[in-house]
């Protein structure tokens, strides 16, 4: 390729030049990263990644993830010149600007061809990288065959100075290292530059030394900025990786051949128009001409879709071979590839379920674990929680490295769809983001938990939605009543960001019926991200439940037609209500009880639905959760709530610290409905009982 070197130079001038117009355009931008990373981007896209720019959705595509999401020019105008039909010479200039349909958003998002996964928060993009390439050695060992390498792609993950300081990131490499997934390149802009200035202002680690400890082959690029030849040898060779993750550290100048070449002012400025001028000059390019993108530049990169098409019909010719041979198998890959799941997997779920008291937790693997076992698109997984989280299922094989040799005696394969995580909830979930997106709905992901570290796992989990990615967070011990564990583990308030979250159907059932009801519609929400929160303590199993009444949010468990008031069940504490509803009658008040498992999906009903269902209108409500009350306030005239951090106590005597025993909880129900008799204004303002 060395012929090509003048040709290389135009390029690289050119598309520097591109960046550097188009961040100046609007005035607005991260230019320097993108302008320093250009030979990387030509060795990509022109020589070493498998991809179609015409069949953007190409299932054995390699992958290619821009975790340094600010410097998205660099993967807008690569998609550009590669040819991706959707991103027209027009969109590439949207950049920045005020268009409404604009396909260059300041960080690249998942829904635009060609983006794998929506990235922004550094260091998501690494975890999510782990995730497709997890993805892609799960499909390889569970379809190909000696004949038949149906599966074969890469995935490739950019990365800058900023993703290696981020603790998701961290938590990820060390993972892949563990699972050895030679199948995953991380290619390193090693500028030595963040927004506050030199990396080492703050870091100042070796960072080979830290990658080979991890388990990664390193290979280092000392001229990135020119050398085209060398960054494809180090792309071929990390692809031929047979044994290891590879770590290619490339040296790059950051905003190369401006006046700030090599400063922090570089990364998320403008240059200037007389800085954008000169750097033309430079060049041998005219100051007066803008966006300017040669013929000879339109030549060098239009080879590539026909080369596309061509991988495609040679793929789709081998997949129809493979079902020719194998057609069993076959038809069950191309099950998968359509993202469906067996037409059987409902009928998997008890309809009855022992007349014991029951832990939410447990009955969340009675209703999930004979699925999982079935079902192979569920890929199964835990931050170090296998005995509380119930979600083993008999025969499960572990998601590990073939030779692996543990001390503990667990071992697995690639086949395998139990991923122990190790403690590491961020990088679960965040890894989980990359397992969806690999293709939509071939893979559904089950993360578990307590679900107090849930926030830790946070950021992670709202990517996930955010991109619409259907992903199953398993969030157990989810109250006071996990116990002796103390306030560090009872989620107080974790639930209020929950519900807000966008995109999010956060549930809490309140018995086995209902936690068969809330997996129904996990399972059958193919675009949203599902939390299914349940209790670490035995709850008794309520005659009246349903599961499909979970489908709605919300449901009358108990009606009453000349009621006082209504209380408003939620979860582990819906007994409760049950019971307080008895209490007040027997007081001489009549209680109505509703289940209310879900905000989202009670929202999501007919007006008619949620007047009939509250009937706020004519009586008050009341809810009894020991959660912070926010949102409340929107369904109940009160709340029976905890205001503060929990308490270290036995579950039981935790309830009863914070008052959560029937006969207090109707007196003060009781006095609240006495209260409103003789203020009728209170019943317009939101009590906390």
């Amino acid at each position: 390729m060395k012929k090509l070197s003048k040709e290389h130079d135009h390029v690289l001038k050119t598309f520097r030049l591109l960046i550097a117009d188009l961040c100046q355009q609007f005035n607005g931008g991260h230019p320097g990263g993108a302008i320093g990373m250009a030979a990387i981007g030509v060795a990509l896209w022109k020589y070493v990644m498998r991809y179609a720019p015409h069949t953007p959705d190409y299932f054995n595509r390699d992958r290619f993830v821009l975790s340094n999401g600010h410097t998205c020019l660099f993967q807008y105008t690569f998609l550009y010149l590669a040819g991706y039909k959707a991103m027209t010479f027009d969109q590439l200039k949207s950049y920045h600007s005020d268009r409404i349909d604009a396909l260059c958003p300041g960080h690249p998002e998942i829904e635009h061809e060609g983006v794998e996964v929506t990235t922004g928060p550094l260091g998501q993009g690494v975890a999510n990288a782990v995730g497709l390439a997890m993805a892609t050695k799960n499909l390889q060992a569970t379809y190909n065959r000696p004949d038949f390498d149906i599966i074969s792609n890469h995935t490739w993950c950019m990365i800058g100075d900023a993703c290696l300081q981020e603790g998701v990131a961290l938590e990820a490499i060390s993972f892949a290292g563990h699972l050895k997934l030679n199948n995953l390149t991380i290619i390193y802009d090693n500028n030595q530059i963040t927004c506050d200035g030199s990396v080492d202002l703050t870091n100042t680690e070796d960072i080979n030394a830290k990658m080979r400890a991890c388990g990664w082959d390193v290979i280092d690029v000392e001229d990135g900025c020119f050398d085209v030849e060398g960054i494809v040898d180090a792309l071929n060779k990390a692809r031929a990786s047979t044994d290891k993750p590879t770590f290619i550290n490339v040296r790059t100048i950051i905003g190369l051949g401006s006046a700030v070449a090599g400063n922090a002012v570089a990364h998320g400025a403008a240059f200037g128009a007389a800085d954008v001028a000169n750097m033309k000059k430079m060049y041998g390019f005219s100051p007066e001409e803008h966006f300017v993108v040669s013929d000879e530049v339109r030549q060098f990169f239009e080879d590539i879709p026909t080369r596309g098409q061509e991988l495609v019909r040679a793929w789709e010719k081998k997949v129809q071979e493979y079902e020719a041979k194998y057609p069993e198998l076959g038809a069950e890959f191309r099950r998968r590839v359509e993202g469906r799941l067996p037409d059987n997997w409902k009928e998997l779920i008890p309809t009855i379920f022992p007349d014991k008291p029951t832990a939410t937790r447990a009955s969340s693997g009675l209703v999930f674990n004979p699925i999982a076992k079935e079902c192979n698109s569920f890929m199964v997984g835990t931050a170090d929680l296998s005995p509380s989280v119930n979600m083993m299922w008999k025969g499960k094989v572990d998601f590990q490295h073939p030779d692996l040799k543990t001390t503990c005696g667990i071992t697995g394969n690639y086949g395998g769809r139990y991923i122990h995580y190790g403690v590491r909830e961020h990088a679960m979930c965040a890894i989980s983001n990359g397992l969806a997106a690999f293709a939509p709905n071939t893979f559904v992901p089950v993360t578990s938990s307590f679900f107090m570290f849930y926030l830790y796992a946070a950021p992670a989990v709202r990517m996930g939605a955010l991109q619409h990615l259907q992903i199953i967070h398993a969030a157990t011990h989810d109250s006071i009543g996990m116990g002796e564990d103390g306030p560090t583990h009872q989620p107080i308030e974790l639930a209020a960001l929950y519900r807000a979250m966008p995109n999010v159907l956060y549930i809490r059932p309140g018995d086995s019926e209902e936690t068969a009801g809330a997996w129904i519609v996990a399972i059958e929400a193919k675009r949203t991200s599902t939390i299914i929160s349940t209790s670490r303590h035995a709850l008794p199993q309520l005659s009246q439940t349903r599961r499909d009444g979970v489908a709605k949010g919300a449901y009358v468990l108990e009606e009453v037609e000349d009621a006082d008031v209504t209380l408003i069940g939620v979860g582990a504490e819906l007994c409760f209500a049950v019971d307080v509803a008895k209490e007040l009658q027997a007081k001489g008040a009549k209680a109505r009880v509703i289940s209310f498992p879900c905000q989202r999906l009670f929202e999501a009903q007919s007006l008619e639905y949620k007047r009939d269902t509250l009937r706020k209108h004519r009586l008050p409500a009341i809810v009894i959760e020991p959660y912070a009350p926010n949102g409340w306030e929107r369904y109940a005239n009160a709340a029976v709530c905890v205001k503060r951090f929990g308490h270290s106590l036995p579950g039981k005597e935790a309830y009863k610290f914070f008052g959560f025993e029937v006969g207090p909880m109707a007196a003060k129900i009781g006095d609240y409905l006495e209260r409103i008799k003789a203020d009728s204004l209170l019943r317009h303002e939101f009590v906390e009982l």
